[in-house]
């Protein structure tokens, strides 16, 4: 399954914060992964499933190779994945460029596409 636009069309352009796209997740911060630390300075991967929902909102190509790739690792639980999705569905009125019923939609797509991907014996 690939991913189509669902909300934005080909407006976005230019790389942007994953929270100017979609809400904050709850506990985003434990979710995201220590890379190093530099003195006094840490780095760390922006929360997994807050990527997934945005690569999915977005729908480019490589946004769906992507969430294919955080599937098949084991970044992304897609059970997990819906239910975050679902705790930040009501917060998606702040957010006018996206369409809520549509991005259910793809989520819930994509998440059941997941789903099929990992039963397949390899």
């Amino acid at each position: 399954m690939r991913f189509k636009y669902v909300t934005r069309g080909s407006a976005l352009k230019r790389p942007t914060s994953i929270c100017s796209i979609i809400p904050p997740l709850p506990g985003w911060e434990e979710r995201s992964q220590f890379i190093r630390q530099e003195g006094k300075l840490s780095f760390h991967h922006y929360d997994f499933y807050a990527q997934a929902l945005s690569k999915i909102e977005r729908g480019h190509d490589q946004d769906h190779q992507d969430f294919i790739q955080m599937i098949d690792t084991g970044l992304v639980n897609p059970d997990r994945l819906v239910d975050l999705f679902y705790s930040i569905e009501n917060e998606l009125y702040r957010y006018p460029d996206l369409d809520r019923n549509s991005f259910r939609q793809a989520v819930e797509l994509a998440v059941a596409a997941a789903k099929v991907r990992l039963r397949k014996p390899e």
